[in-house]
């Protein structure tokens, strides 16, 4: 008895919330507008306490390789560190002296993070750049020609977006302007690039409708700890 009121209240709960938003989208009057109003509020609450969790997660996983003596635990000391200068920094509105009144533009907290996440952004991006090089020439070899036209079209976007491929084309006449590399360039990206982006999103899009389906419906039931019902 206890399980099926378990399983049953959450699907219950579910239902009611997926289908009123559902219906609200389509619907954007009342009294459909206040259920996606007064539920969305709802997620906020959620969150703060999917915040809650994740602050204590996060300090008991590093804490436990500190009190462990992992070889790691340097990396745990600096992101405990961080993690409790920049909770502090943003629960306490610590500001910058001479910055009245305080705002999080110019307080302590966005301060520490323009100083750190975007250095540390710019390296990894950096590092990322040898990797991906390394993978486009594994993944470029003209073995197909699928392949080949994959490495025709890199080709012209690399070149076009560097001062050698405007160069190389800048002698053609007006006419032929669309044979600039630059243009080329542009043009695949515009063209063939856009159609790829669109295409993954539709298909995004039909994956995340299947599944808010199956969880309204109660198909979808990985949530409650059970893999189907």
């Amino acid at each position: 008895m206890n399980r099926l009121i378990r399983i049953n209240i959450p699907l219950f709960i579910a239902f009611v919330v997926g289908a009123a938003m559902l219906v609200a989208h389509f619907i954007p009057r009342e009294p459909f507008h206040f259920f996606d109003t007064e539920f969305s509020v709802f997620f906020d609450i959620i969150a703060v306490f999917a915040f809650i969790l994740g602050g204590g997660n996060l300090l008991r996983v590093h804490l436990t390789k500190i009190s462990g003596k992992h070889r790691d635990m340097t990396y745990s000391y600096v992101t405990l560190i961080g993690f409790v200068l920049m909770l502090g920094a943003g629960l306490l509105r610590i500001g910058i002296p001479g910055d009245q009144p305080y705002n999080y533009d110019s307080g302590l907290f966005q301060r520490i993070y323009d100083a750190t996440f975007y250095p540390l952004g710019a390296t990894m991006f950096s590092l990322l750049a040898f990797f991906v090089a390394s993978a486009s020439y594994r993944a470029f070899r003209a073995k197909t020609l699928e392949a080949t036209l994959l490495l025709i079209a890199a080709f012209i976007i690399l070149l076009g977006r560097t001062p050698v491929g405007y160069y190389m084309t800048a002698w053609l006449p007006e006419s032929l302007s669309f044979f600039e590399v630059p243009n080329l360039s542009a043009w695949i990206m515009s063209a063939f690039n856009t159609a790829g982006q669109r295409a993954i999103q539709i298909g995004i899009a039909l994956g995340i409708i299947s599944t808010s389906l199956k969880l309204i419906l109660g198909i979808e039931r990985t949530y409650l700890g059970e893999e189907k019902g």
